[in-house]
């Protein structure tokens, strides 16, 4: 899956021949699961209609602040446009264009928006050989670097003017991968494996009986994504499980008891950065399962348990270089049990959440931690989508390792 998908890509099209890629850019954007919108010069119009762009993006493409020849037409906010873009691409990038940016003149809605842009910024020259080589390009690429806007370089070849040499925009599907290696190489756990457990564990009683909880895996589900939009190349071992996840970055380990999901751990521990343990493993298994079901009898059914293997406890004995999270599902004292669970299991941080607080725990589709961590330092959040709350843990842990 591209590290794209999901993203709000923000188009500015200018006056140059090479507006006419813009299309095929547009529908490579879209098929990699991004939204975009599309903001054309008023010039560019020359080199391809905005009734194409729009079809493609399937969102209106803006030109002007507003219709002169329609009296209801609304404003075209330029911050609002700025403040929804994840990233925003200038391409083509003319040298007229390229100026007005660099020296922030702002005399239409692009450039308007340009300086109003919270989000990084690409911008990828198109123009003739002698205006790509001129001096007062070259400074005016410079200058936009300097700014942390981001060149994506044009290429040699055949231009307009029938001259070979610099100046021709880089290719479309050139311009995307490098927007895609360049978010890729810059998000924080580039090159960081973790592992992660979510879900319950089933422990067998009989062929078609078992002893497990409510856990649906989402809270964990949401951490492994987050953690792979971030660069992580994520091992997902997960009970049994509704969930769903479509990452290239995550491994999915389908598993269903407590030991099955230990030898799992055990075997991917070695080789990761970060481990987050998140499932609810059942404590007791058990101790001998029936081959055959059951049959109900008029009398009272004894089962005898024996505990399951401690996997937070066996990874903290053998932990090297992994930052290890636990967490603390508490429903009394849940502040003291949190942090003895804490130091007892050799954690370098530990997620509580309480069963009194309304829309924490399983099966819900929201949750309210607090992060301890080993210096007994915590930090408590308000309830939020589990969603939300995936991203505060990885933010921690981001803070955490980078201290």
């Amino acid at each position: 899956m591209s590290v794209l998908r999901g993203k709000k890509i923000l188009l500015g099209i200018t006056a140059g021949i090479a507006a006419y890629k813009t299309a095929s850019l547009v529908r490579l954007f879209i098929k990699l699961g991004a939204e975009v919108k599309v903001i054309m010069t008023p010039a560019s119009k020359d080199f391809i209609t905005p009734l194409t762009l729009s079809t493609l993006s399937k969102n209106p493409v803006y030109s002007t602040f507003y219709d002169k020849e329609d009296e209801n037409e609304l404003w075209n906010n330029h911050v609002d446009l700025g403040l929804w873009a994840d990233y925003m691409l200038i391409a083509p990038a003319t040298a007229n264009t390229l100026s007005k940016m660099a020296n922030g003149t702002c005399n239409n809605l692009l450039l308007a928006t340009y300086l109003s842009a919270k989000c990084p910024v690409y911008f990828a020259p198109a123009m003739d050989l002698d205006m790509y080589k001129h001096s007062s390009t070259k400074e005016s690429l410079d200058k936009l670097q300097s700014f942390r806007n981001v060149m994506i370089p044009a290429t040699s070849g055949e231009l307009a003017s029938g001259l070979v040499g610099e100046g021709r925009m880089a290719e479309p599907q050139d311009i995307v991968s490098f927007i895609e290696k360049d978010v890729l190489s810059k998000l924080p756990l580039k090159g960081k494996k973790i592992l992660i457990t979510a879900g319950p564990t089933y422990e067998a009683i009989d062929p078609v009986r078992f002893i497990g909880n409510y856990s649906s895996g989402k809270m964990g589900f949401a951490i492994a994504k987050t953690a792979a939009n971030l660069g992580a190349e994520v091992f997902l071992i997960s009970g049994p499980s509704h969930q769903q996840i479509q990452h290239s970055l995550v491994k999915r380990i389908d598993v269903v008891s407590a030991d099955e999901m230990y030898e799992a751990a055990h075997q991917y521990y070695n080789e990761v950065d970060i481990a987050i343990l998140s499932a609810a493993v059942a404590d007791y298994k058990p101790k001998n399962i029936a081959s055959q079901k059951i049959k109900k009898k008029d009398v009272a059914l004894e089962i005898k348990l024996s505990p399951t293997k401690d996997i937070l406890a066996s990874l903290g004995k053998i932990k090297q270089h992994q930052f290890l999270v636990g967490f603390a599902l508490e429903t009394n004292n849940e502040l003291e049990n949190a942090k003895k669970k804490l130091k007892k299991k050799n954690l370098d941080a530990i997620v509580l959440n309480s069963l009194q607080d309304k829309g924490a725990g399983f099966a819900t589709d929201t949750n309210k931690i607090t992060i301890i961590d080993k210096n007994l330092n915590q930090k408590s959040f308000k309830l939020k989508s589990k969603v939300a709350v995936a991203k505060d843990i990885i933010n921690e842990i981001v803070n955490k390792i980078n201290a």
